[in-house]
């Protein structure tokens, strides 16, 4: 006998025969005889009498379509059959309208989702195909119902939720150093050990390249200028021994010499040893270009994921003082400055300054002279963003300018603004970590929930009560994801597992990960602070202190409840400073269906990114880094600040020199500088004009417009979703 039914959402529900009379009855009135009560009740027994205790909704249909054959009414079968085929077509119609767009290669939010992913490709649209089956998927099989209830209503977002099934982590800083010293196995090949610049520089793209495939979030060096150092010097002492042979001289006297710079230099008025040893160093500093170029080249073109997408990759560098590192900061600095191709803006790698006090930063500063060549290259390639070591939350107690290792104890960033580096579980480093899963709270919902309260205070209370629940429901949702993805054997991630992630090295290929995946970070971000504060108060931070006040008080709340659920679910949980590209149309388009239209709140196509103030309000950037800055030191899972200038960068770099000085002044961790770029695709001609859509130089239409969309690039802005063009259509400058 039928006691329970199990639906097709996963659900467990008590059998109801009412149900299936109503489906019987539906049928039969679609039929010349009519209903007949007695058979409808007769098959409805029959059916509830015969089945096993729990049956699927599915295997009771299939019992109702048997009785009616072997009934005399059979073309009321026919009737049934017809009416759950249209029922069937009809649970699946959303998904062939999606799958129709993606074929058809139309422009909307879901082939636009990441700016970085061309969907319009065949290996793309397979991704998509792919993503919009398994969504589904994991809201039936693997959310709990308060979980899969706060998504559907709008207040939380699950991030990559088509990669949960996989239990793939998000993101990893690479220790490049062990896998230039020892080379790797990624499951289907070796890579022997590197012995020069050009093996190095290529090892480094295969590392993040291999990595990519087997995450779903972006891939970083550390230290970049560090790692590749010693291989300039190898470079270097090569070059020494072909001289050797090519002179038949010996200059091993040469291979150690002190060089206190790698600078080209001229030939003509140097004799004997100091020819043959600036001869070497030039050589070396072009193999050492030649490297960089191949490396930007490299992380530009080369394809993951399938063939669908470039690696989305991250460098940091800009603190190792010793004259090979230098080499390598100079080459990487200058091959960006030259371009890719035939001079277009290099997308990726987004390139990360390490901007420190004493070494970095200062006129006397060891490394100054490179810091003002980086800020040069942002100013025509916008890369490299600026670190801010120097920040209060970014410093390490083991920091030693003394320590030629020091690079473990410098904080590093994914280029979208993912920050790793406290850790409850092990070391404070950056290195071989990185985040596990994020999820986002739509903190906008909630206080437009509470606008019904009249009294300011009483909405406010109200506001941080529900502020809690959904908090919770986060909160359990990443541990529940946690421990599905602490399942994972390793040798589901052959090079991660292996080489990467901190502690796998001793792990065997048949282990789960679950001894070492809480080195990682579990990120609860947020997103529309601004919109938030203006349905709590009637404005936002950016143009009431009162309202900063409580935008603080907010985020701090967060941040204290994030310290609570550390100790209670023993994870490095952390606040996230959302990077908002597809989410923050869907959550605005999600509000304004519930709500309807709220100046100020959902009358726009998105919601402002994480803590920014808003990109139409207009103030200087002394103001915004005033404004922005407490929230950097609240949200340690990730942060940006980013200000808009006006006119030709490329012949301001004292404008970018200022922007970090602001970053500097305020306390702030991150940050960059965004302006226009146009190029003309045809004859390479350049500029900053706001509306270029004619080359005035050879009169072509095909003009590449380079934006950055959140933390990174866009070659195009033909990629990006509705909300974000809308959104850049509303950027204004900071004086």
């Amino acid at each position: 006998m039928i006691h329970t039914v199990l639906k097709r959402d996963g659900r467990v529900a008590g059998f109801n025969k009412e149900k299936i009379c109503a489906a019987i009855r539906r049928a039969m009135l679609q039929t010349e005889k009519g209903e007949d009560d007695a058979l409808i009740n007769k098959i409805a027994d029959r059916i509830e009498l015969s089945g096993r205790e729990e049956m699927s909704v599915e295997d009771i249909q299939d019992c109702v379509e048997l009785e009616l054959m072997k009934s005399t009414r059979k073309e009321v079968a026919q009737k049934y059959i017809a009416y759950r085929h249209q029922r069937s077509v009809a649970r699946k119609a959303k998904t062939r309208d999606i799958f129709l767009e993606i074929i058809e290669a139309k422009s909307n939010d879901v082939t636009r989702e990441n700016a970085n992913m061309n969907a319009d490709t065949p290996a793309g649209m397979m991704m998509k195909f792919s993503s919009e089956s398994t969504k589904p998927f994991v809201d039936d099989f693997l959310l709990t119902d308060e979980a899969r209830r706060a998504v559907e209503q709008g207040y939380i977002h699950i991030h990559d939720k088509d990669y949960y099934p996989t239990r793939s982590l998000t993101c990893v800083q690479h220790p490049l150093d062990k896998i230039l010293k020892n080379g790797f196995s990624a499951g289907h090949g070796e890579s022997r050990p590197a012995k020069r610049i050009e093996t190095a520089s290529i090892l480094g793209c295969i590392s993040m390249e291999t990595a990519q495939n087997e995450m779903h979030g972006g891939q970083a060096i550390p230290a970049f200028d560090f790692y590749l150092a010693p291989f300039v010097r190898s470079s270097y002492k090569e070059e020494i021994k072909v001289l050797e042979q090519l002179n038949n001289q010996s200059y091993s006297h040469l291979l150690d010499a002190e060089i206190d710079d790698y600078v080209f230099a001229d030939l003509s008025n140097l004799e004997g040893d100091d020819r043959i040893k600036q001869h070497a160093i030039n050589r070396t500093v072009g193999r050492v270009h030649q490297a960089m170029e191949a490396f930007i080249h490299n992380m530009n073109t080369i394809h993951s994921r399938g063939g669908n997408q470039v690696v989305f990759s991250s460098i940091n560098y800009g603190t190792d003082t010793t004259p090979e590192g230098r080499c390598i900061i100079r080459e990487i600095l200058k091959s960006t400055y030259e371009g890719v191709g035939n001079g277009a803006t290099a997308i990726f790698p987004i390139q990360i300054w390490k901007k420190k006090r004493g070494v970095s930063y200062l006129p006397t500063d060891r490394n100054y002279d490179l810091y003002t060549l980086a800020c040069k290259v942002s100013a025509r390639r916008f890369f490299p963003n600026f670190l801010n070591l120097d920040a209060t939350f970014n410093q390490h107690e083991k920091w030693d300018i003394n320590d030629p290792n020091r690079y473990q104890y410098e904080v590093a960033t994914m280029g979208c603004r993912t920050r790793v580096f406290e850790n409850r579980f092990g070391v404070k480093t950056s290195i071989g970590r990185g985040n596990i899963s994020f999820t986002t709270i739509n903190i906008v919902r909630i206080a437009i929930e509470c606008m019904g309260f009249v009294e300011q205070e009483e909405r406010i209370k109200h506001f941080f009560a529900r502020l809690d629940e959904i908090l919770d429901i986060t909160a359990r949702q990443l541990h529940d994801r946690y421990k599905f993805q602490m399942k994972a054997k390793v040798k589901q991630f052959p090079l991660l597992m292996s080489s990467l992630w901190i502690g796998s090295e001793n792990l065997k290929s048949t282990d789960t990960i679950e001894s070492v995946i809480n080195q990682g970070t579990l990120g609860i971000g947020f997103i529309g602070l601004a919109e938030c504060l203006i349905a709590l108060t009637g404005k936002h931070h950016g143009e009431s202190e009162e309202s900063q006040k409580l935008g603080i008080e907010i985020i701090t709340h967060m941040r204290n409840k994030v310290n609570d659920y550390c100790e209670t679910y023993k994870h490095n949980y952390s606040v996230l400073a959302t990077p908002a590209e597809g989410l923050s149309g869907k959550f605005t388009r999600m509000d304004k269906k519930s709500f309807g239209m709220i100046k100020g709140i959902t009358d726009r196509d998105y919601y402002t990114n994480s803590n920014h103030v808003p990109v139409y309000y207009k103030c200087s950037a002394s103001h915004k880094a005033r404004i922005e800055a407490p929230y950097h030191e609240l949200t340690r899972g990730g942060h940006i600040f980013y200000i808009e200038i006006d006119g030709d960068a490329t012949h301001n770099p004292d404008a970018v020199m200022n922007f970090v000085d602001l970053i500097d002044k305020y306390n702030l961790g991150y940050g960059s500088v965004n302006h226009n770029r146009n190029r003309c695709m045809d004859c390479g001609y350049e500029n900053a004009e706001a509306d270029m859509d004619t080359c005035p130089h050879c009169g072509s239409k095909d003009i590449d417009k380079l934006q950055r969309i959140t933390g990174y690039l866009v070659g195009t802005t033909d990629r990006w979703n509705k909300a974000k063009l809308a959104e850049l259509g509303d950027r204004v400058t900071h004086d």
